[in-house]
C-alpha cells in the first residue's frame, strides 16, 4: 500500500474535540493529522455550553480569551413549575469555578471552533485537512493506515495511531465493530435556535419547564442567540414538528414575536449511550464517538474535552518514549466514572423534566417544593464530574485524583492566571525549589514567579499535609506527598518499571 503521508496521530473529526486534541499534541511536538469530511465549520450552533475546566483547557491553548468574547454566563439555572413555582435552583454559575473561569459558560459553537481554528497557525507539527473523508484503516501492531477520499483523489496516511473524534455516527467506532451500552432514555425534542433582536423580553436565567403538556427547555446562548427545546408528544412526527405554525405555537406562551428571528430548526433524539470499548489496539475513540449525553446538564462538549485533555498527555508521553504502551489503558479507565456521572446528572435532570403524567407531575412537584422549603441555601452548580477512575494517580496519597485549582490575580486587564506562568507539561510543584526530571517542571512556591499564587497554592498544601504536589498535564492530581517521592513514584507509573 503506498502511503502518501506519514504522521504520528491520525484525527479524524475536526469538531471542537478532535481539534482540540490535535492541538494539544502538536503543542507537545507530536506531528498530527487532523482530517474533517466537511469544508468548513458547522455554521449553525449545536453545543451549548461550557465550564470551567473546559475553558482551561482553551487557555493552555492560547483560544480562551476569545472563546470566552463570545460567551454570555448567568448566575442560574432553575427548575420550575408549569405555573411557575421554582421547584430547582442551580446557582452561583457566573461564579468563578476551580479552573479560574466562569463556572458556566453559555456559548456559539461555530464561534468556539473558528477561535480553535486560529490557532493552527501556532501549531506548525499539525496538517489539517478538509474535505478529507475516511473510507477505512488498517490498524497493525506497528501503526496504523488509513484511506481518505479527497478533493485530490484517494490518500494513504500512516500513523502509529488513530483517534475517531468523528461524531454520534463515528466511522471509526463502526469500522472497530464497537458496541454501544444504551443507559435508557431515549426522547426525541425539538429545539428552536433564535438571534436575539430584543433581548429585554428574554430570560436572563437558564431554565427547565417542568410542564407535563409540554416539557421545555429554554436557555441563553453565546453571541446574541437564545435556544428553546420542546419535547415532542407521542404521535408527533419530526416532519410536523419543524412546521412553521407548529413552531409558532411552541413560542407563543414566551411572547417573543418580534424580540427574536429563527436561525435553525431541528428535531434531536436525547440519548444516553457509552461505547464498551474506548481504546482497541493503536485507535481510540473520543467525544461522541464514545459516549453520548441528553442536554439537560450541559456536559456533552465537556465531556468530549476531557477526554482530548486526558489522551493528549498520554499519547504524547508514549510516543516520546517517556511511557510504556500501558499508561494508555488508562484513558478509558480514568474517564468512565467522569463521563457515566455527567450521564447520570444528565438523567435525573431529564427524568425530572420529562414527566407527562399530570399526577405523577403534582406528585414531583410536591415533593421538590416541600424539599425546596426545607433547605436552608442554594445549590451550587452542578457537579462536572465524579472523579477519576482507576489509572495514573496514586490511590490514598493525598491529593490524589483530585482537580488542581488554578488561582488567579489581579484585576481587569491585569488578571494572570497560574496556568500561564507555570507552562504546559507535568507540574512538581514544591514548597521550596527542588531538582526537576525529565519531562517535569519544578516549581517552587517561593519563586518570584509564582508569588501572586503562592498563598493559594500554600493553602492547598498545607490542606492536604504535604511539602509537594505533582499536578498532570491534564491539571489532575498524581499525588501530593514529598518531593523526591513523587519523582520516584511518577517515573514508576509512566514506564511500569520501579
Amino acid at each position: 500500500m503506498t502511503v502518501d503521508m506519514e504522521t504520528d496521530v491520525i484525527v479524524v473529526g475536526a469538531g471542537p474535540v478532535g481539534t482540540t486534541l490535535a492541538l494539544l499534541l502538536a503543542q507537545a511536538g507530536v506531528t498530527v493529522l487532523l482530517a474533517d469530511h466537511a469544508a468548513d465549520i458547522y455554521p449553525l450552533p449545536r453545543a451549548a455550553h461550557i465550564d470551567h475546566e473546559i475553558v482551561r483547557v482553551f487557555q493552555a491553548l492560547g483560544a480562551a480569551e476569545a472563546v470566552t468574547a463570545a460567551s454570555r454566563v448567568t448566575a442560574n439555572y432553575d427548575f420550575l413549575t408549569a405555573g411557575g413555582e421554582l421547584l430547582m435552583r442551580f446557582g452561583g454559575a457566573d461564579r468563578l469555578g476551580p479552573g479560574g473561569w466562569p463556572a458556566a459558560n453559555m456559548i456559539h459553537q461555530p464561534s468556539v471552533e473558528a477561535a480553535l481554528r486560529a490557532r493552527f497557525a501556532a501549531a506548525p507539527s499539525l496538517t489539517a485537512r478538509t474535505e478529507w473523508t475516511l473510507i477505512d484503516y488498517v490498524a497493525a501492531p506497528q501503526g496504523v493506515r488509513a484511506r481518505f477520499d479527497t478533493p485530490e483523489g484517494e490518500k494513504t496516511v500512516g500513523g502509529r495511531y488513530l483517534v475517531g473524534c468523528d461524531g454520534a455516527r463515528s466511522t471509526v467506532r463502526g469500522v472497530e465493530g464497537i458496541d454501544l451500552e444504551d443507559l435508557d432514555f431515549d426522547e426525541p425534542w425539538l429545539v428552536i435556535d433564535t438571534l436575539v433582536l430584543d433581548p429585554s423580553r428574554l430570560p436572563t436565567a437558564n431554565l427547565q419547564i417542568c410542564d407535563p403538556n409540554r416539557p421545555t427547555t429554554c436557555v441563553l446562548m453565546g453571541s446574541g442567540r437564545h435556544r428553546w427545546e420542546f419535547m415532542l408528544k407521542p404521535g408527533e412526527t419530526p416532519e410536523a414538528a419543524l412546521d412553521d405554525d407548529f413552531i409558532a405555537a411552541c413560542l407563543a406562551p414566551w411572547n417573543v414575536e418580534g424580540a427574536v428571528t429563527l436561525e435553525r430548526k431541528a428535531v434531536y433524539r436525547f440519548h444516553a449511550l457509552i461505547a464498551r470499548q474506548w481504546r482497541r489496539g493503536r485507535v481510540f475513540l473520543a467525544g461522541d464517538a464514545a459516549h453520548q449525553t441528553p442536554p439537560f446538564a450541559g456536559q456533552g462538549l465537556c465531556a468530549g474535552v476531557r477526554d482530548a485533555a486526558n489522551l493528549a498527555w498520554k499519547l504524547a508521553a508514549v510516543l516520546r518514549g517517556d511511557a510504556g504502551d500501558a499508561l494508555l489503558d488508562s484513558y478509558q479507565t480514568e474517564r468512565t466514572p467522569h463521563v457515566r456521572a455527567a450521564i447520570d446528572l444528565a438523567l435525573m435532570m431529564g427524568r425530572t423534566v420529562c414527566i407527562t403524567d399530570p399526577a405523577a407531575a403534582a406528585a414531583r412537584d410536591s415533593a421538590l417544593l416541600a424539599q425546596r422549603a426545607g433547605q436552608a441555601s442554594e445549590s451550587g452548580p452542578p457537579p462536572a464530574d465524579g472523579g477519576l477512575g482507576p489509572g495514573c494517580w496514586l490511590e490514598g496519597w493525598p491529593g490524589a485524583g483530585e482537580y488542581f485549582p488554578q488561582p488567579r490575580a489581579g484585576d481587569g486587564a491585569a488578571i494572570t492566571r497560574l496556568d500561564d506562568s507555570a507552562g504546559p507539561g507535568a507540574w512538581l510543584v514544591t514548597r521550596k525549589s527542588e531538582a526537576g526530571a525529565p519531562g517535569l517542571a519544578a516549581l517552587a512556591i517561593d519563586d518570584p514567579v509564582f508569588a501572586p499564587f503562592a498563598p493559594d497554592v500554600s493553602r492547598w498544601l498545607d490542606r492536604h499535609g504535604a511539602e509537594a504536589v505533582l499536578v498532570r498535564p491534564d491539571r489532575y492530581v498524581f499525588a501530593a506527598g514529598s518531593p523526591g517521592a513523587l519523582r520516584e513514584a511518577w517515573a514508576t507509573a509512566l514506564t511500569g518499571r520501579s
